[in-house]
C-alpha cells in the first residue's frame, strides 16, 4: 500500500510538472508574439493559437490531475448555513447530478473528438482530436470526483460534512 501512495504522489507531481510547463510555455510564447507584433512589426499566428491551445489543456488537464477536491471553488454561503445532515443531502444530489450528466455526454463527446480528427488547427496543423482529447480525460475526472463526493456523503466521511455549523467560521480553517 506505501508503494502504491508514493507512486500516486509522484505522479501528482509529474502532473504539477506537466502543468507548471504549460503555464510557462504560454508566457514564453505570450512574450514572443509581444515582441513579434510589438517590436518587430511581424504578425505571427502560431503563437496566439499555442497560447489558446495551452491554455485549454491548463485548465483541463489542471482539474483533472492537479487540484485536490478541497481546493474546488464552492459557492458555500447556504451549504455552510445548513446542518451537516443537510451538507450530505447536497452533496448527494450534487454529486449524483453531475455524474449522470457527464456521463449521459460521454458517448457524444467521443463522437465529437472522433469526428474533429479530420480538421486541423489553422497555425500549427495539428489534429483537433488531439486538442480536444484532454477533454474526454476532464469529463471522467470529474466523473470520478462527482461519485467520491456521493461515497464520502453516504458513509459521513466528506471533508465538509465535520466543518463548524458557523457560516463564518469555514474561510480560514
Amino acid at each position: 500500500m506505501e508503494a502504491l501512495v508514493k507512486t500516486g504522489l509522484w505522479l501528482r507531481a509529474r502532473a504539477e510538472n506537466i502543468l507548471a510547463a504549460l503555464l510557462l510555455s504560454m508566457f514564453v510564447v505570450f512574450l514572443l508574439q509581444v515582441l513579434f507584433r510589438y517590436v518587430l512589426n511581424i504578425s505571427v499566428d502560431w503563437t496566439v493559437e499555442w497560447v489558446t491551445l495551452a491554455w485549454l489543456w491548463g485548465i483541463l488537464f489542471g482539474y483533472a490531475f492537479v487540484v485536490k477536491g478541497r481546493e474546488v471553488i464552492r459557492l458555500d454561503m447556504v451549504y455552510y448555513a445548513v446542518s451537516r445532515t443537510w451538507r450530505r443531502v447536497f452533496d448527494i444530489f450534487g454529486g449524483l447530478v453531475i455524474a449522470v450528466i457527464f456521463i449521459f455526454t460521454l458517448p457524444a463527446v467521443w463522437d465529437y473528438i472522433d469526428f474533429m480528427a479530420r480538421e486541423r488547427t489553422a497555425a500549427l496543423r495539428i489534429p483537433f482530436n488531439w486538442v480536444f482529447s484532454i477533454y474526454m480525460l476532464f469529463a471522467v475526472a470529474v466523473i470520478i470526483r462527482a461519485l467520491v463526493q456521493v461515497w464520502d456523503a453516504v458513509t459521513g466521511r466528506g471533508p465538509h460534512v465535520h466543518l463548524p455549523q458557523d457560516p463564518e467560521s469555514h474561510d480560514y480553517d
